[in-house]
């Protein structure tokens, strides 16, 4: 079991990660700083050392091993106890151990544990994606001297620009826009005068025209006979009856009736095969207004409304 990759993701998260009966790993959090002569830059990290005297079980660690590897708290103690024997073994024997993304432990000459962290990662989440960079020496000193040892030996002399002499085009400028103005006067003279022109041309055959007019004498020898025109009245071949009559006098009481209740064109139809004088309600042009005004009648009259068609 690789107890250093879960105390590498613990590391992460948590100051203080301790194995317990060998140690425990502590994070300090670093600023950002430039170092060296060609400005070397670092984002904020978190330090990682190591402390020998810190044993004790806190939990943390078997904890996360046990979630990580589906097993049970106590036999992730027993796995983690494993591997320090492992570890512990190894120091003794004056032998590095070399624990992957957290570090190296060596042992003195005083048998003394010295941890040296690595530099590869940085467990510092807010600095993810900021990696360490070196910026190039700015070298302004010396291009100042080379340039000032330039001028000892050739000096150089500022010649004021001559200034070309453009007043000229003043003048052309002022020349195209008199030119410009008294076209346009020109032409606005020479349209007046044709619109002159041509009224005075319209105002005299207007009165040549007049003139003829008064003068003129229409005399017609075989009048045009008139023409009768015939009024075509419009066939209505649907009728509503309200009912039907012997008597004239009562089929116009009915009529009487009919527009005092509001139907305005209720009239009489001539009499018919049947000896009746029939009183309707109108007369429609097509069987749908016929029917559509005959359901009204039905709901709001005379329920026996019936239709007649010619």
């Amino acid at each position: 079991m690789q107890i250093e990759k879960h105390i590498s993701d613990l590391l992460y998260r948590y100051q203080c990660v301790t194995v317990p009966g060998f140690g425990a790993f502590l994070t300090e959090t670093v600023s950002a700083h430039v170092t060296g002569s060609a400005s070397s830059f670092f984002p904020p990290k978190k330090v990682v050392s190591f402390n020998a005297n810190v044993k004790n079980n806190d939990g943390l660690l078997a904890n996360h091993v046990a979630l990580q590897e589906k097993m049970s708290y106590e036999l992730a103690v027993i796995k983690i106890n494993d591997v320090v024997n492992e570890w512990t073994y190894l120091l003794q024997n004056r032998n590095h151990l070399v624990l992957k993304n957290i570090g190296e432990i060596s042992v003195n000459n005083e048998m003394n544990w010295v941890f040296e962290p690595t530099n590869t990662v940085n467990y510092l989440t807010d600095s993810f994606g900021l990696t360490p960079f070196v910026s190039p020496e700015i070298t302004r000193e010396v291009l100042k001297k080379e340039v000032e040892a330039l001028e000892e030996k050739a000096p150089i002399i500022f010649t004021p620009e001559r200034k070309k002499d453009y007043s000229y085009l003043k003048y052309a400028a002022v020349f195209v826009v008199m030119l410009g103005v008294g076209g346009f006067g020109y032409k606005s003279y020479y349209d007046q005068q044709i619109t002159n022109e041509t009224l005075l041309v319209e105002k005299n055959v207007q009165e040549k025209v007049q003139q003829q007019i008064q003068e003129a004498t229409f005399m017609l020898s075989n009048p045009i006979p008139s023409v009768e025109l015939a009024i075509v009245e419009e066939k209505m071949p649907y009728h509503l009856v309200a009912g039907a009559y012997r008597s004239k006098e009562n089929a116009n009481k009915a009529i009487a009736e009919l527009n005092a209740a509001g139907f305005e064109n209720a009239k009489m139809l001539p009499l018919n095969k049947y000896k009746l004088y029939p009183v309707v309600y109108g007369s429609f042009k097509t069987l749908n207004e016929a029917q559509s005004e005959r359901r009204a009648i039905q709901k709001s009259h005379n329920a026996e409304a019936w239709l007649l068609i010619d």
